[in-house]
């Protein structure tokens, strides 16, 4: 296995950066987990339970490497997700930290703080509040210095080129073990290893979102098509540019509070 070690992966060396993931690109998806696992402190699987990140949760365990996980609850999930995270967890025995929004517990709490289906009224409030505040407050509090996604080329969109280890510009370090892995390696893994998936996975559904915005994938689409059909999204910002979306939501709390003003000024001249 190359010796490539933590220190080599700074923001500002590019070259370096384009060495690793050359030399990672040449390993089986375990052996990138076990690197992983031996390169950096503060290392956390994040997941949804989705398929890929089952297939990463059990090669984890078949090599009996201890990663702590980190599930985002945006309080939208399915049923069955919610399910599938506690059955994964109690075959798996791994520490489980859910981050869910800001203030809430429960969806109700999220309804009476945001008001209802706020995803329709305005996504990138909805992005902010149950995806990347909730995530970048679990890096902050675990004090995560990278992140096991199951992200792959084959998912299309903003993933197509998607490079085994990349950084973002806050400096947290994402490895994506199953880049070059397909749709149907994920499957075949999953039935081979019986390992837990989502039940929707037999009702049709490849992607598995938020219940509002996902529905099953018809024959001959894309993966990921029963994600915000319809609209020309493919990523609800977990793995966007954090200060790009922050600034984003910063910029539409600036235009609600200057139009809520506005209408309460000429509510008062009436």
């Amino acid at each position: 296995m190359p010796a490539l070690s933590a220190p080599v992966l700074q923001l500002d060396d590019e070259s370096q950066l384009r060495h690793i993931n050359a030399k990672l690109a040449a390993m089986e998806p375990h052996q990138v987990l076990v690197w992983a696992s031996t390169t950096f402190a503060g290392l956390y699987q994040e997941t949804a339970f989705g398929p890929s990140g089952n297939v990463i949760t059990d090669m984890l365990s078949s090599k009996n490497i201890s990663v702590p996980v980190i599930f985002i609850d945006t309080l939208h999930h399915f049923d069955e997700t919610l399910d599938l995270a506690r059955r994964s967890q109690e075959r798996y025995k791994f520490d489980l930290h859910t981050f869910k929004p800001e203030g809430c517990t429960t969806r109700e709490d999220f309804i009476t703080r945001h008001g209802d289906n706020l995803w329709k009224h305005d996504d990138i409030v909805y992005d902010y509040s149950v995806k990347v505040e909730p995530a970048r407050r679990a890096y902050e509090q675990l004090a995560a210095r990278a992140v096991i996604t199951g992200r792959r080329r084959s998912q299309k969109g903003d993933r197509a080129a998607l490079p085994i280890v990349e950084i973002e510009s806050t400096g947290l370090v994402k490895i994506n073990p199953l880049a070059t892995w397909s749709f149907h390696q994920v499957w075949a893994y999953l039935r081979a290893n019986n390992v837990p998936y989502n039940a929707l996975l037999d009702q049709g559904y490849k992607s598995v979102g938020d219940y509002h915005s996902t529905r099953p994938v018809k024959e001959g689409e894309d993966e990921r098509a029963g994600r915000w059909a319809g609209s020309e999204k493919t990523e609800c910002g977990l793995h966007k540019d954090y200060f790009a979306m922050r600034a984003a939501f910063q910029a539409r709390n600036s235009d609600m509070k200057e139009q809520a003003v506005s209408q309460l000024t000429a509510a008062q001249a009436a």
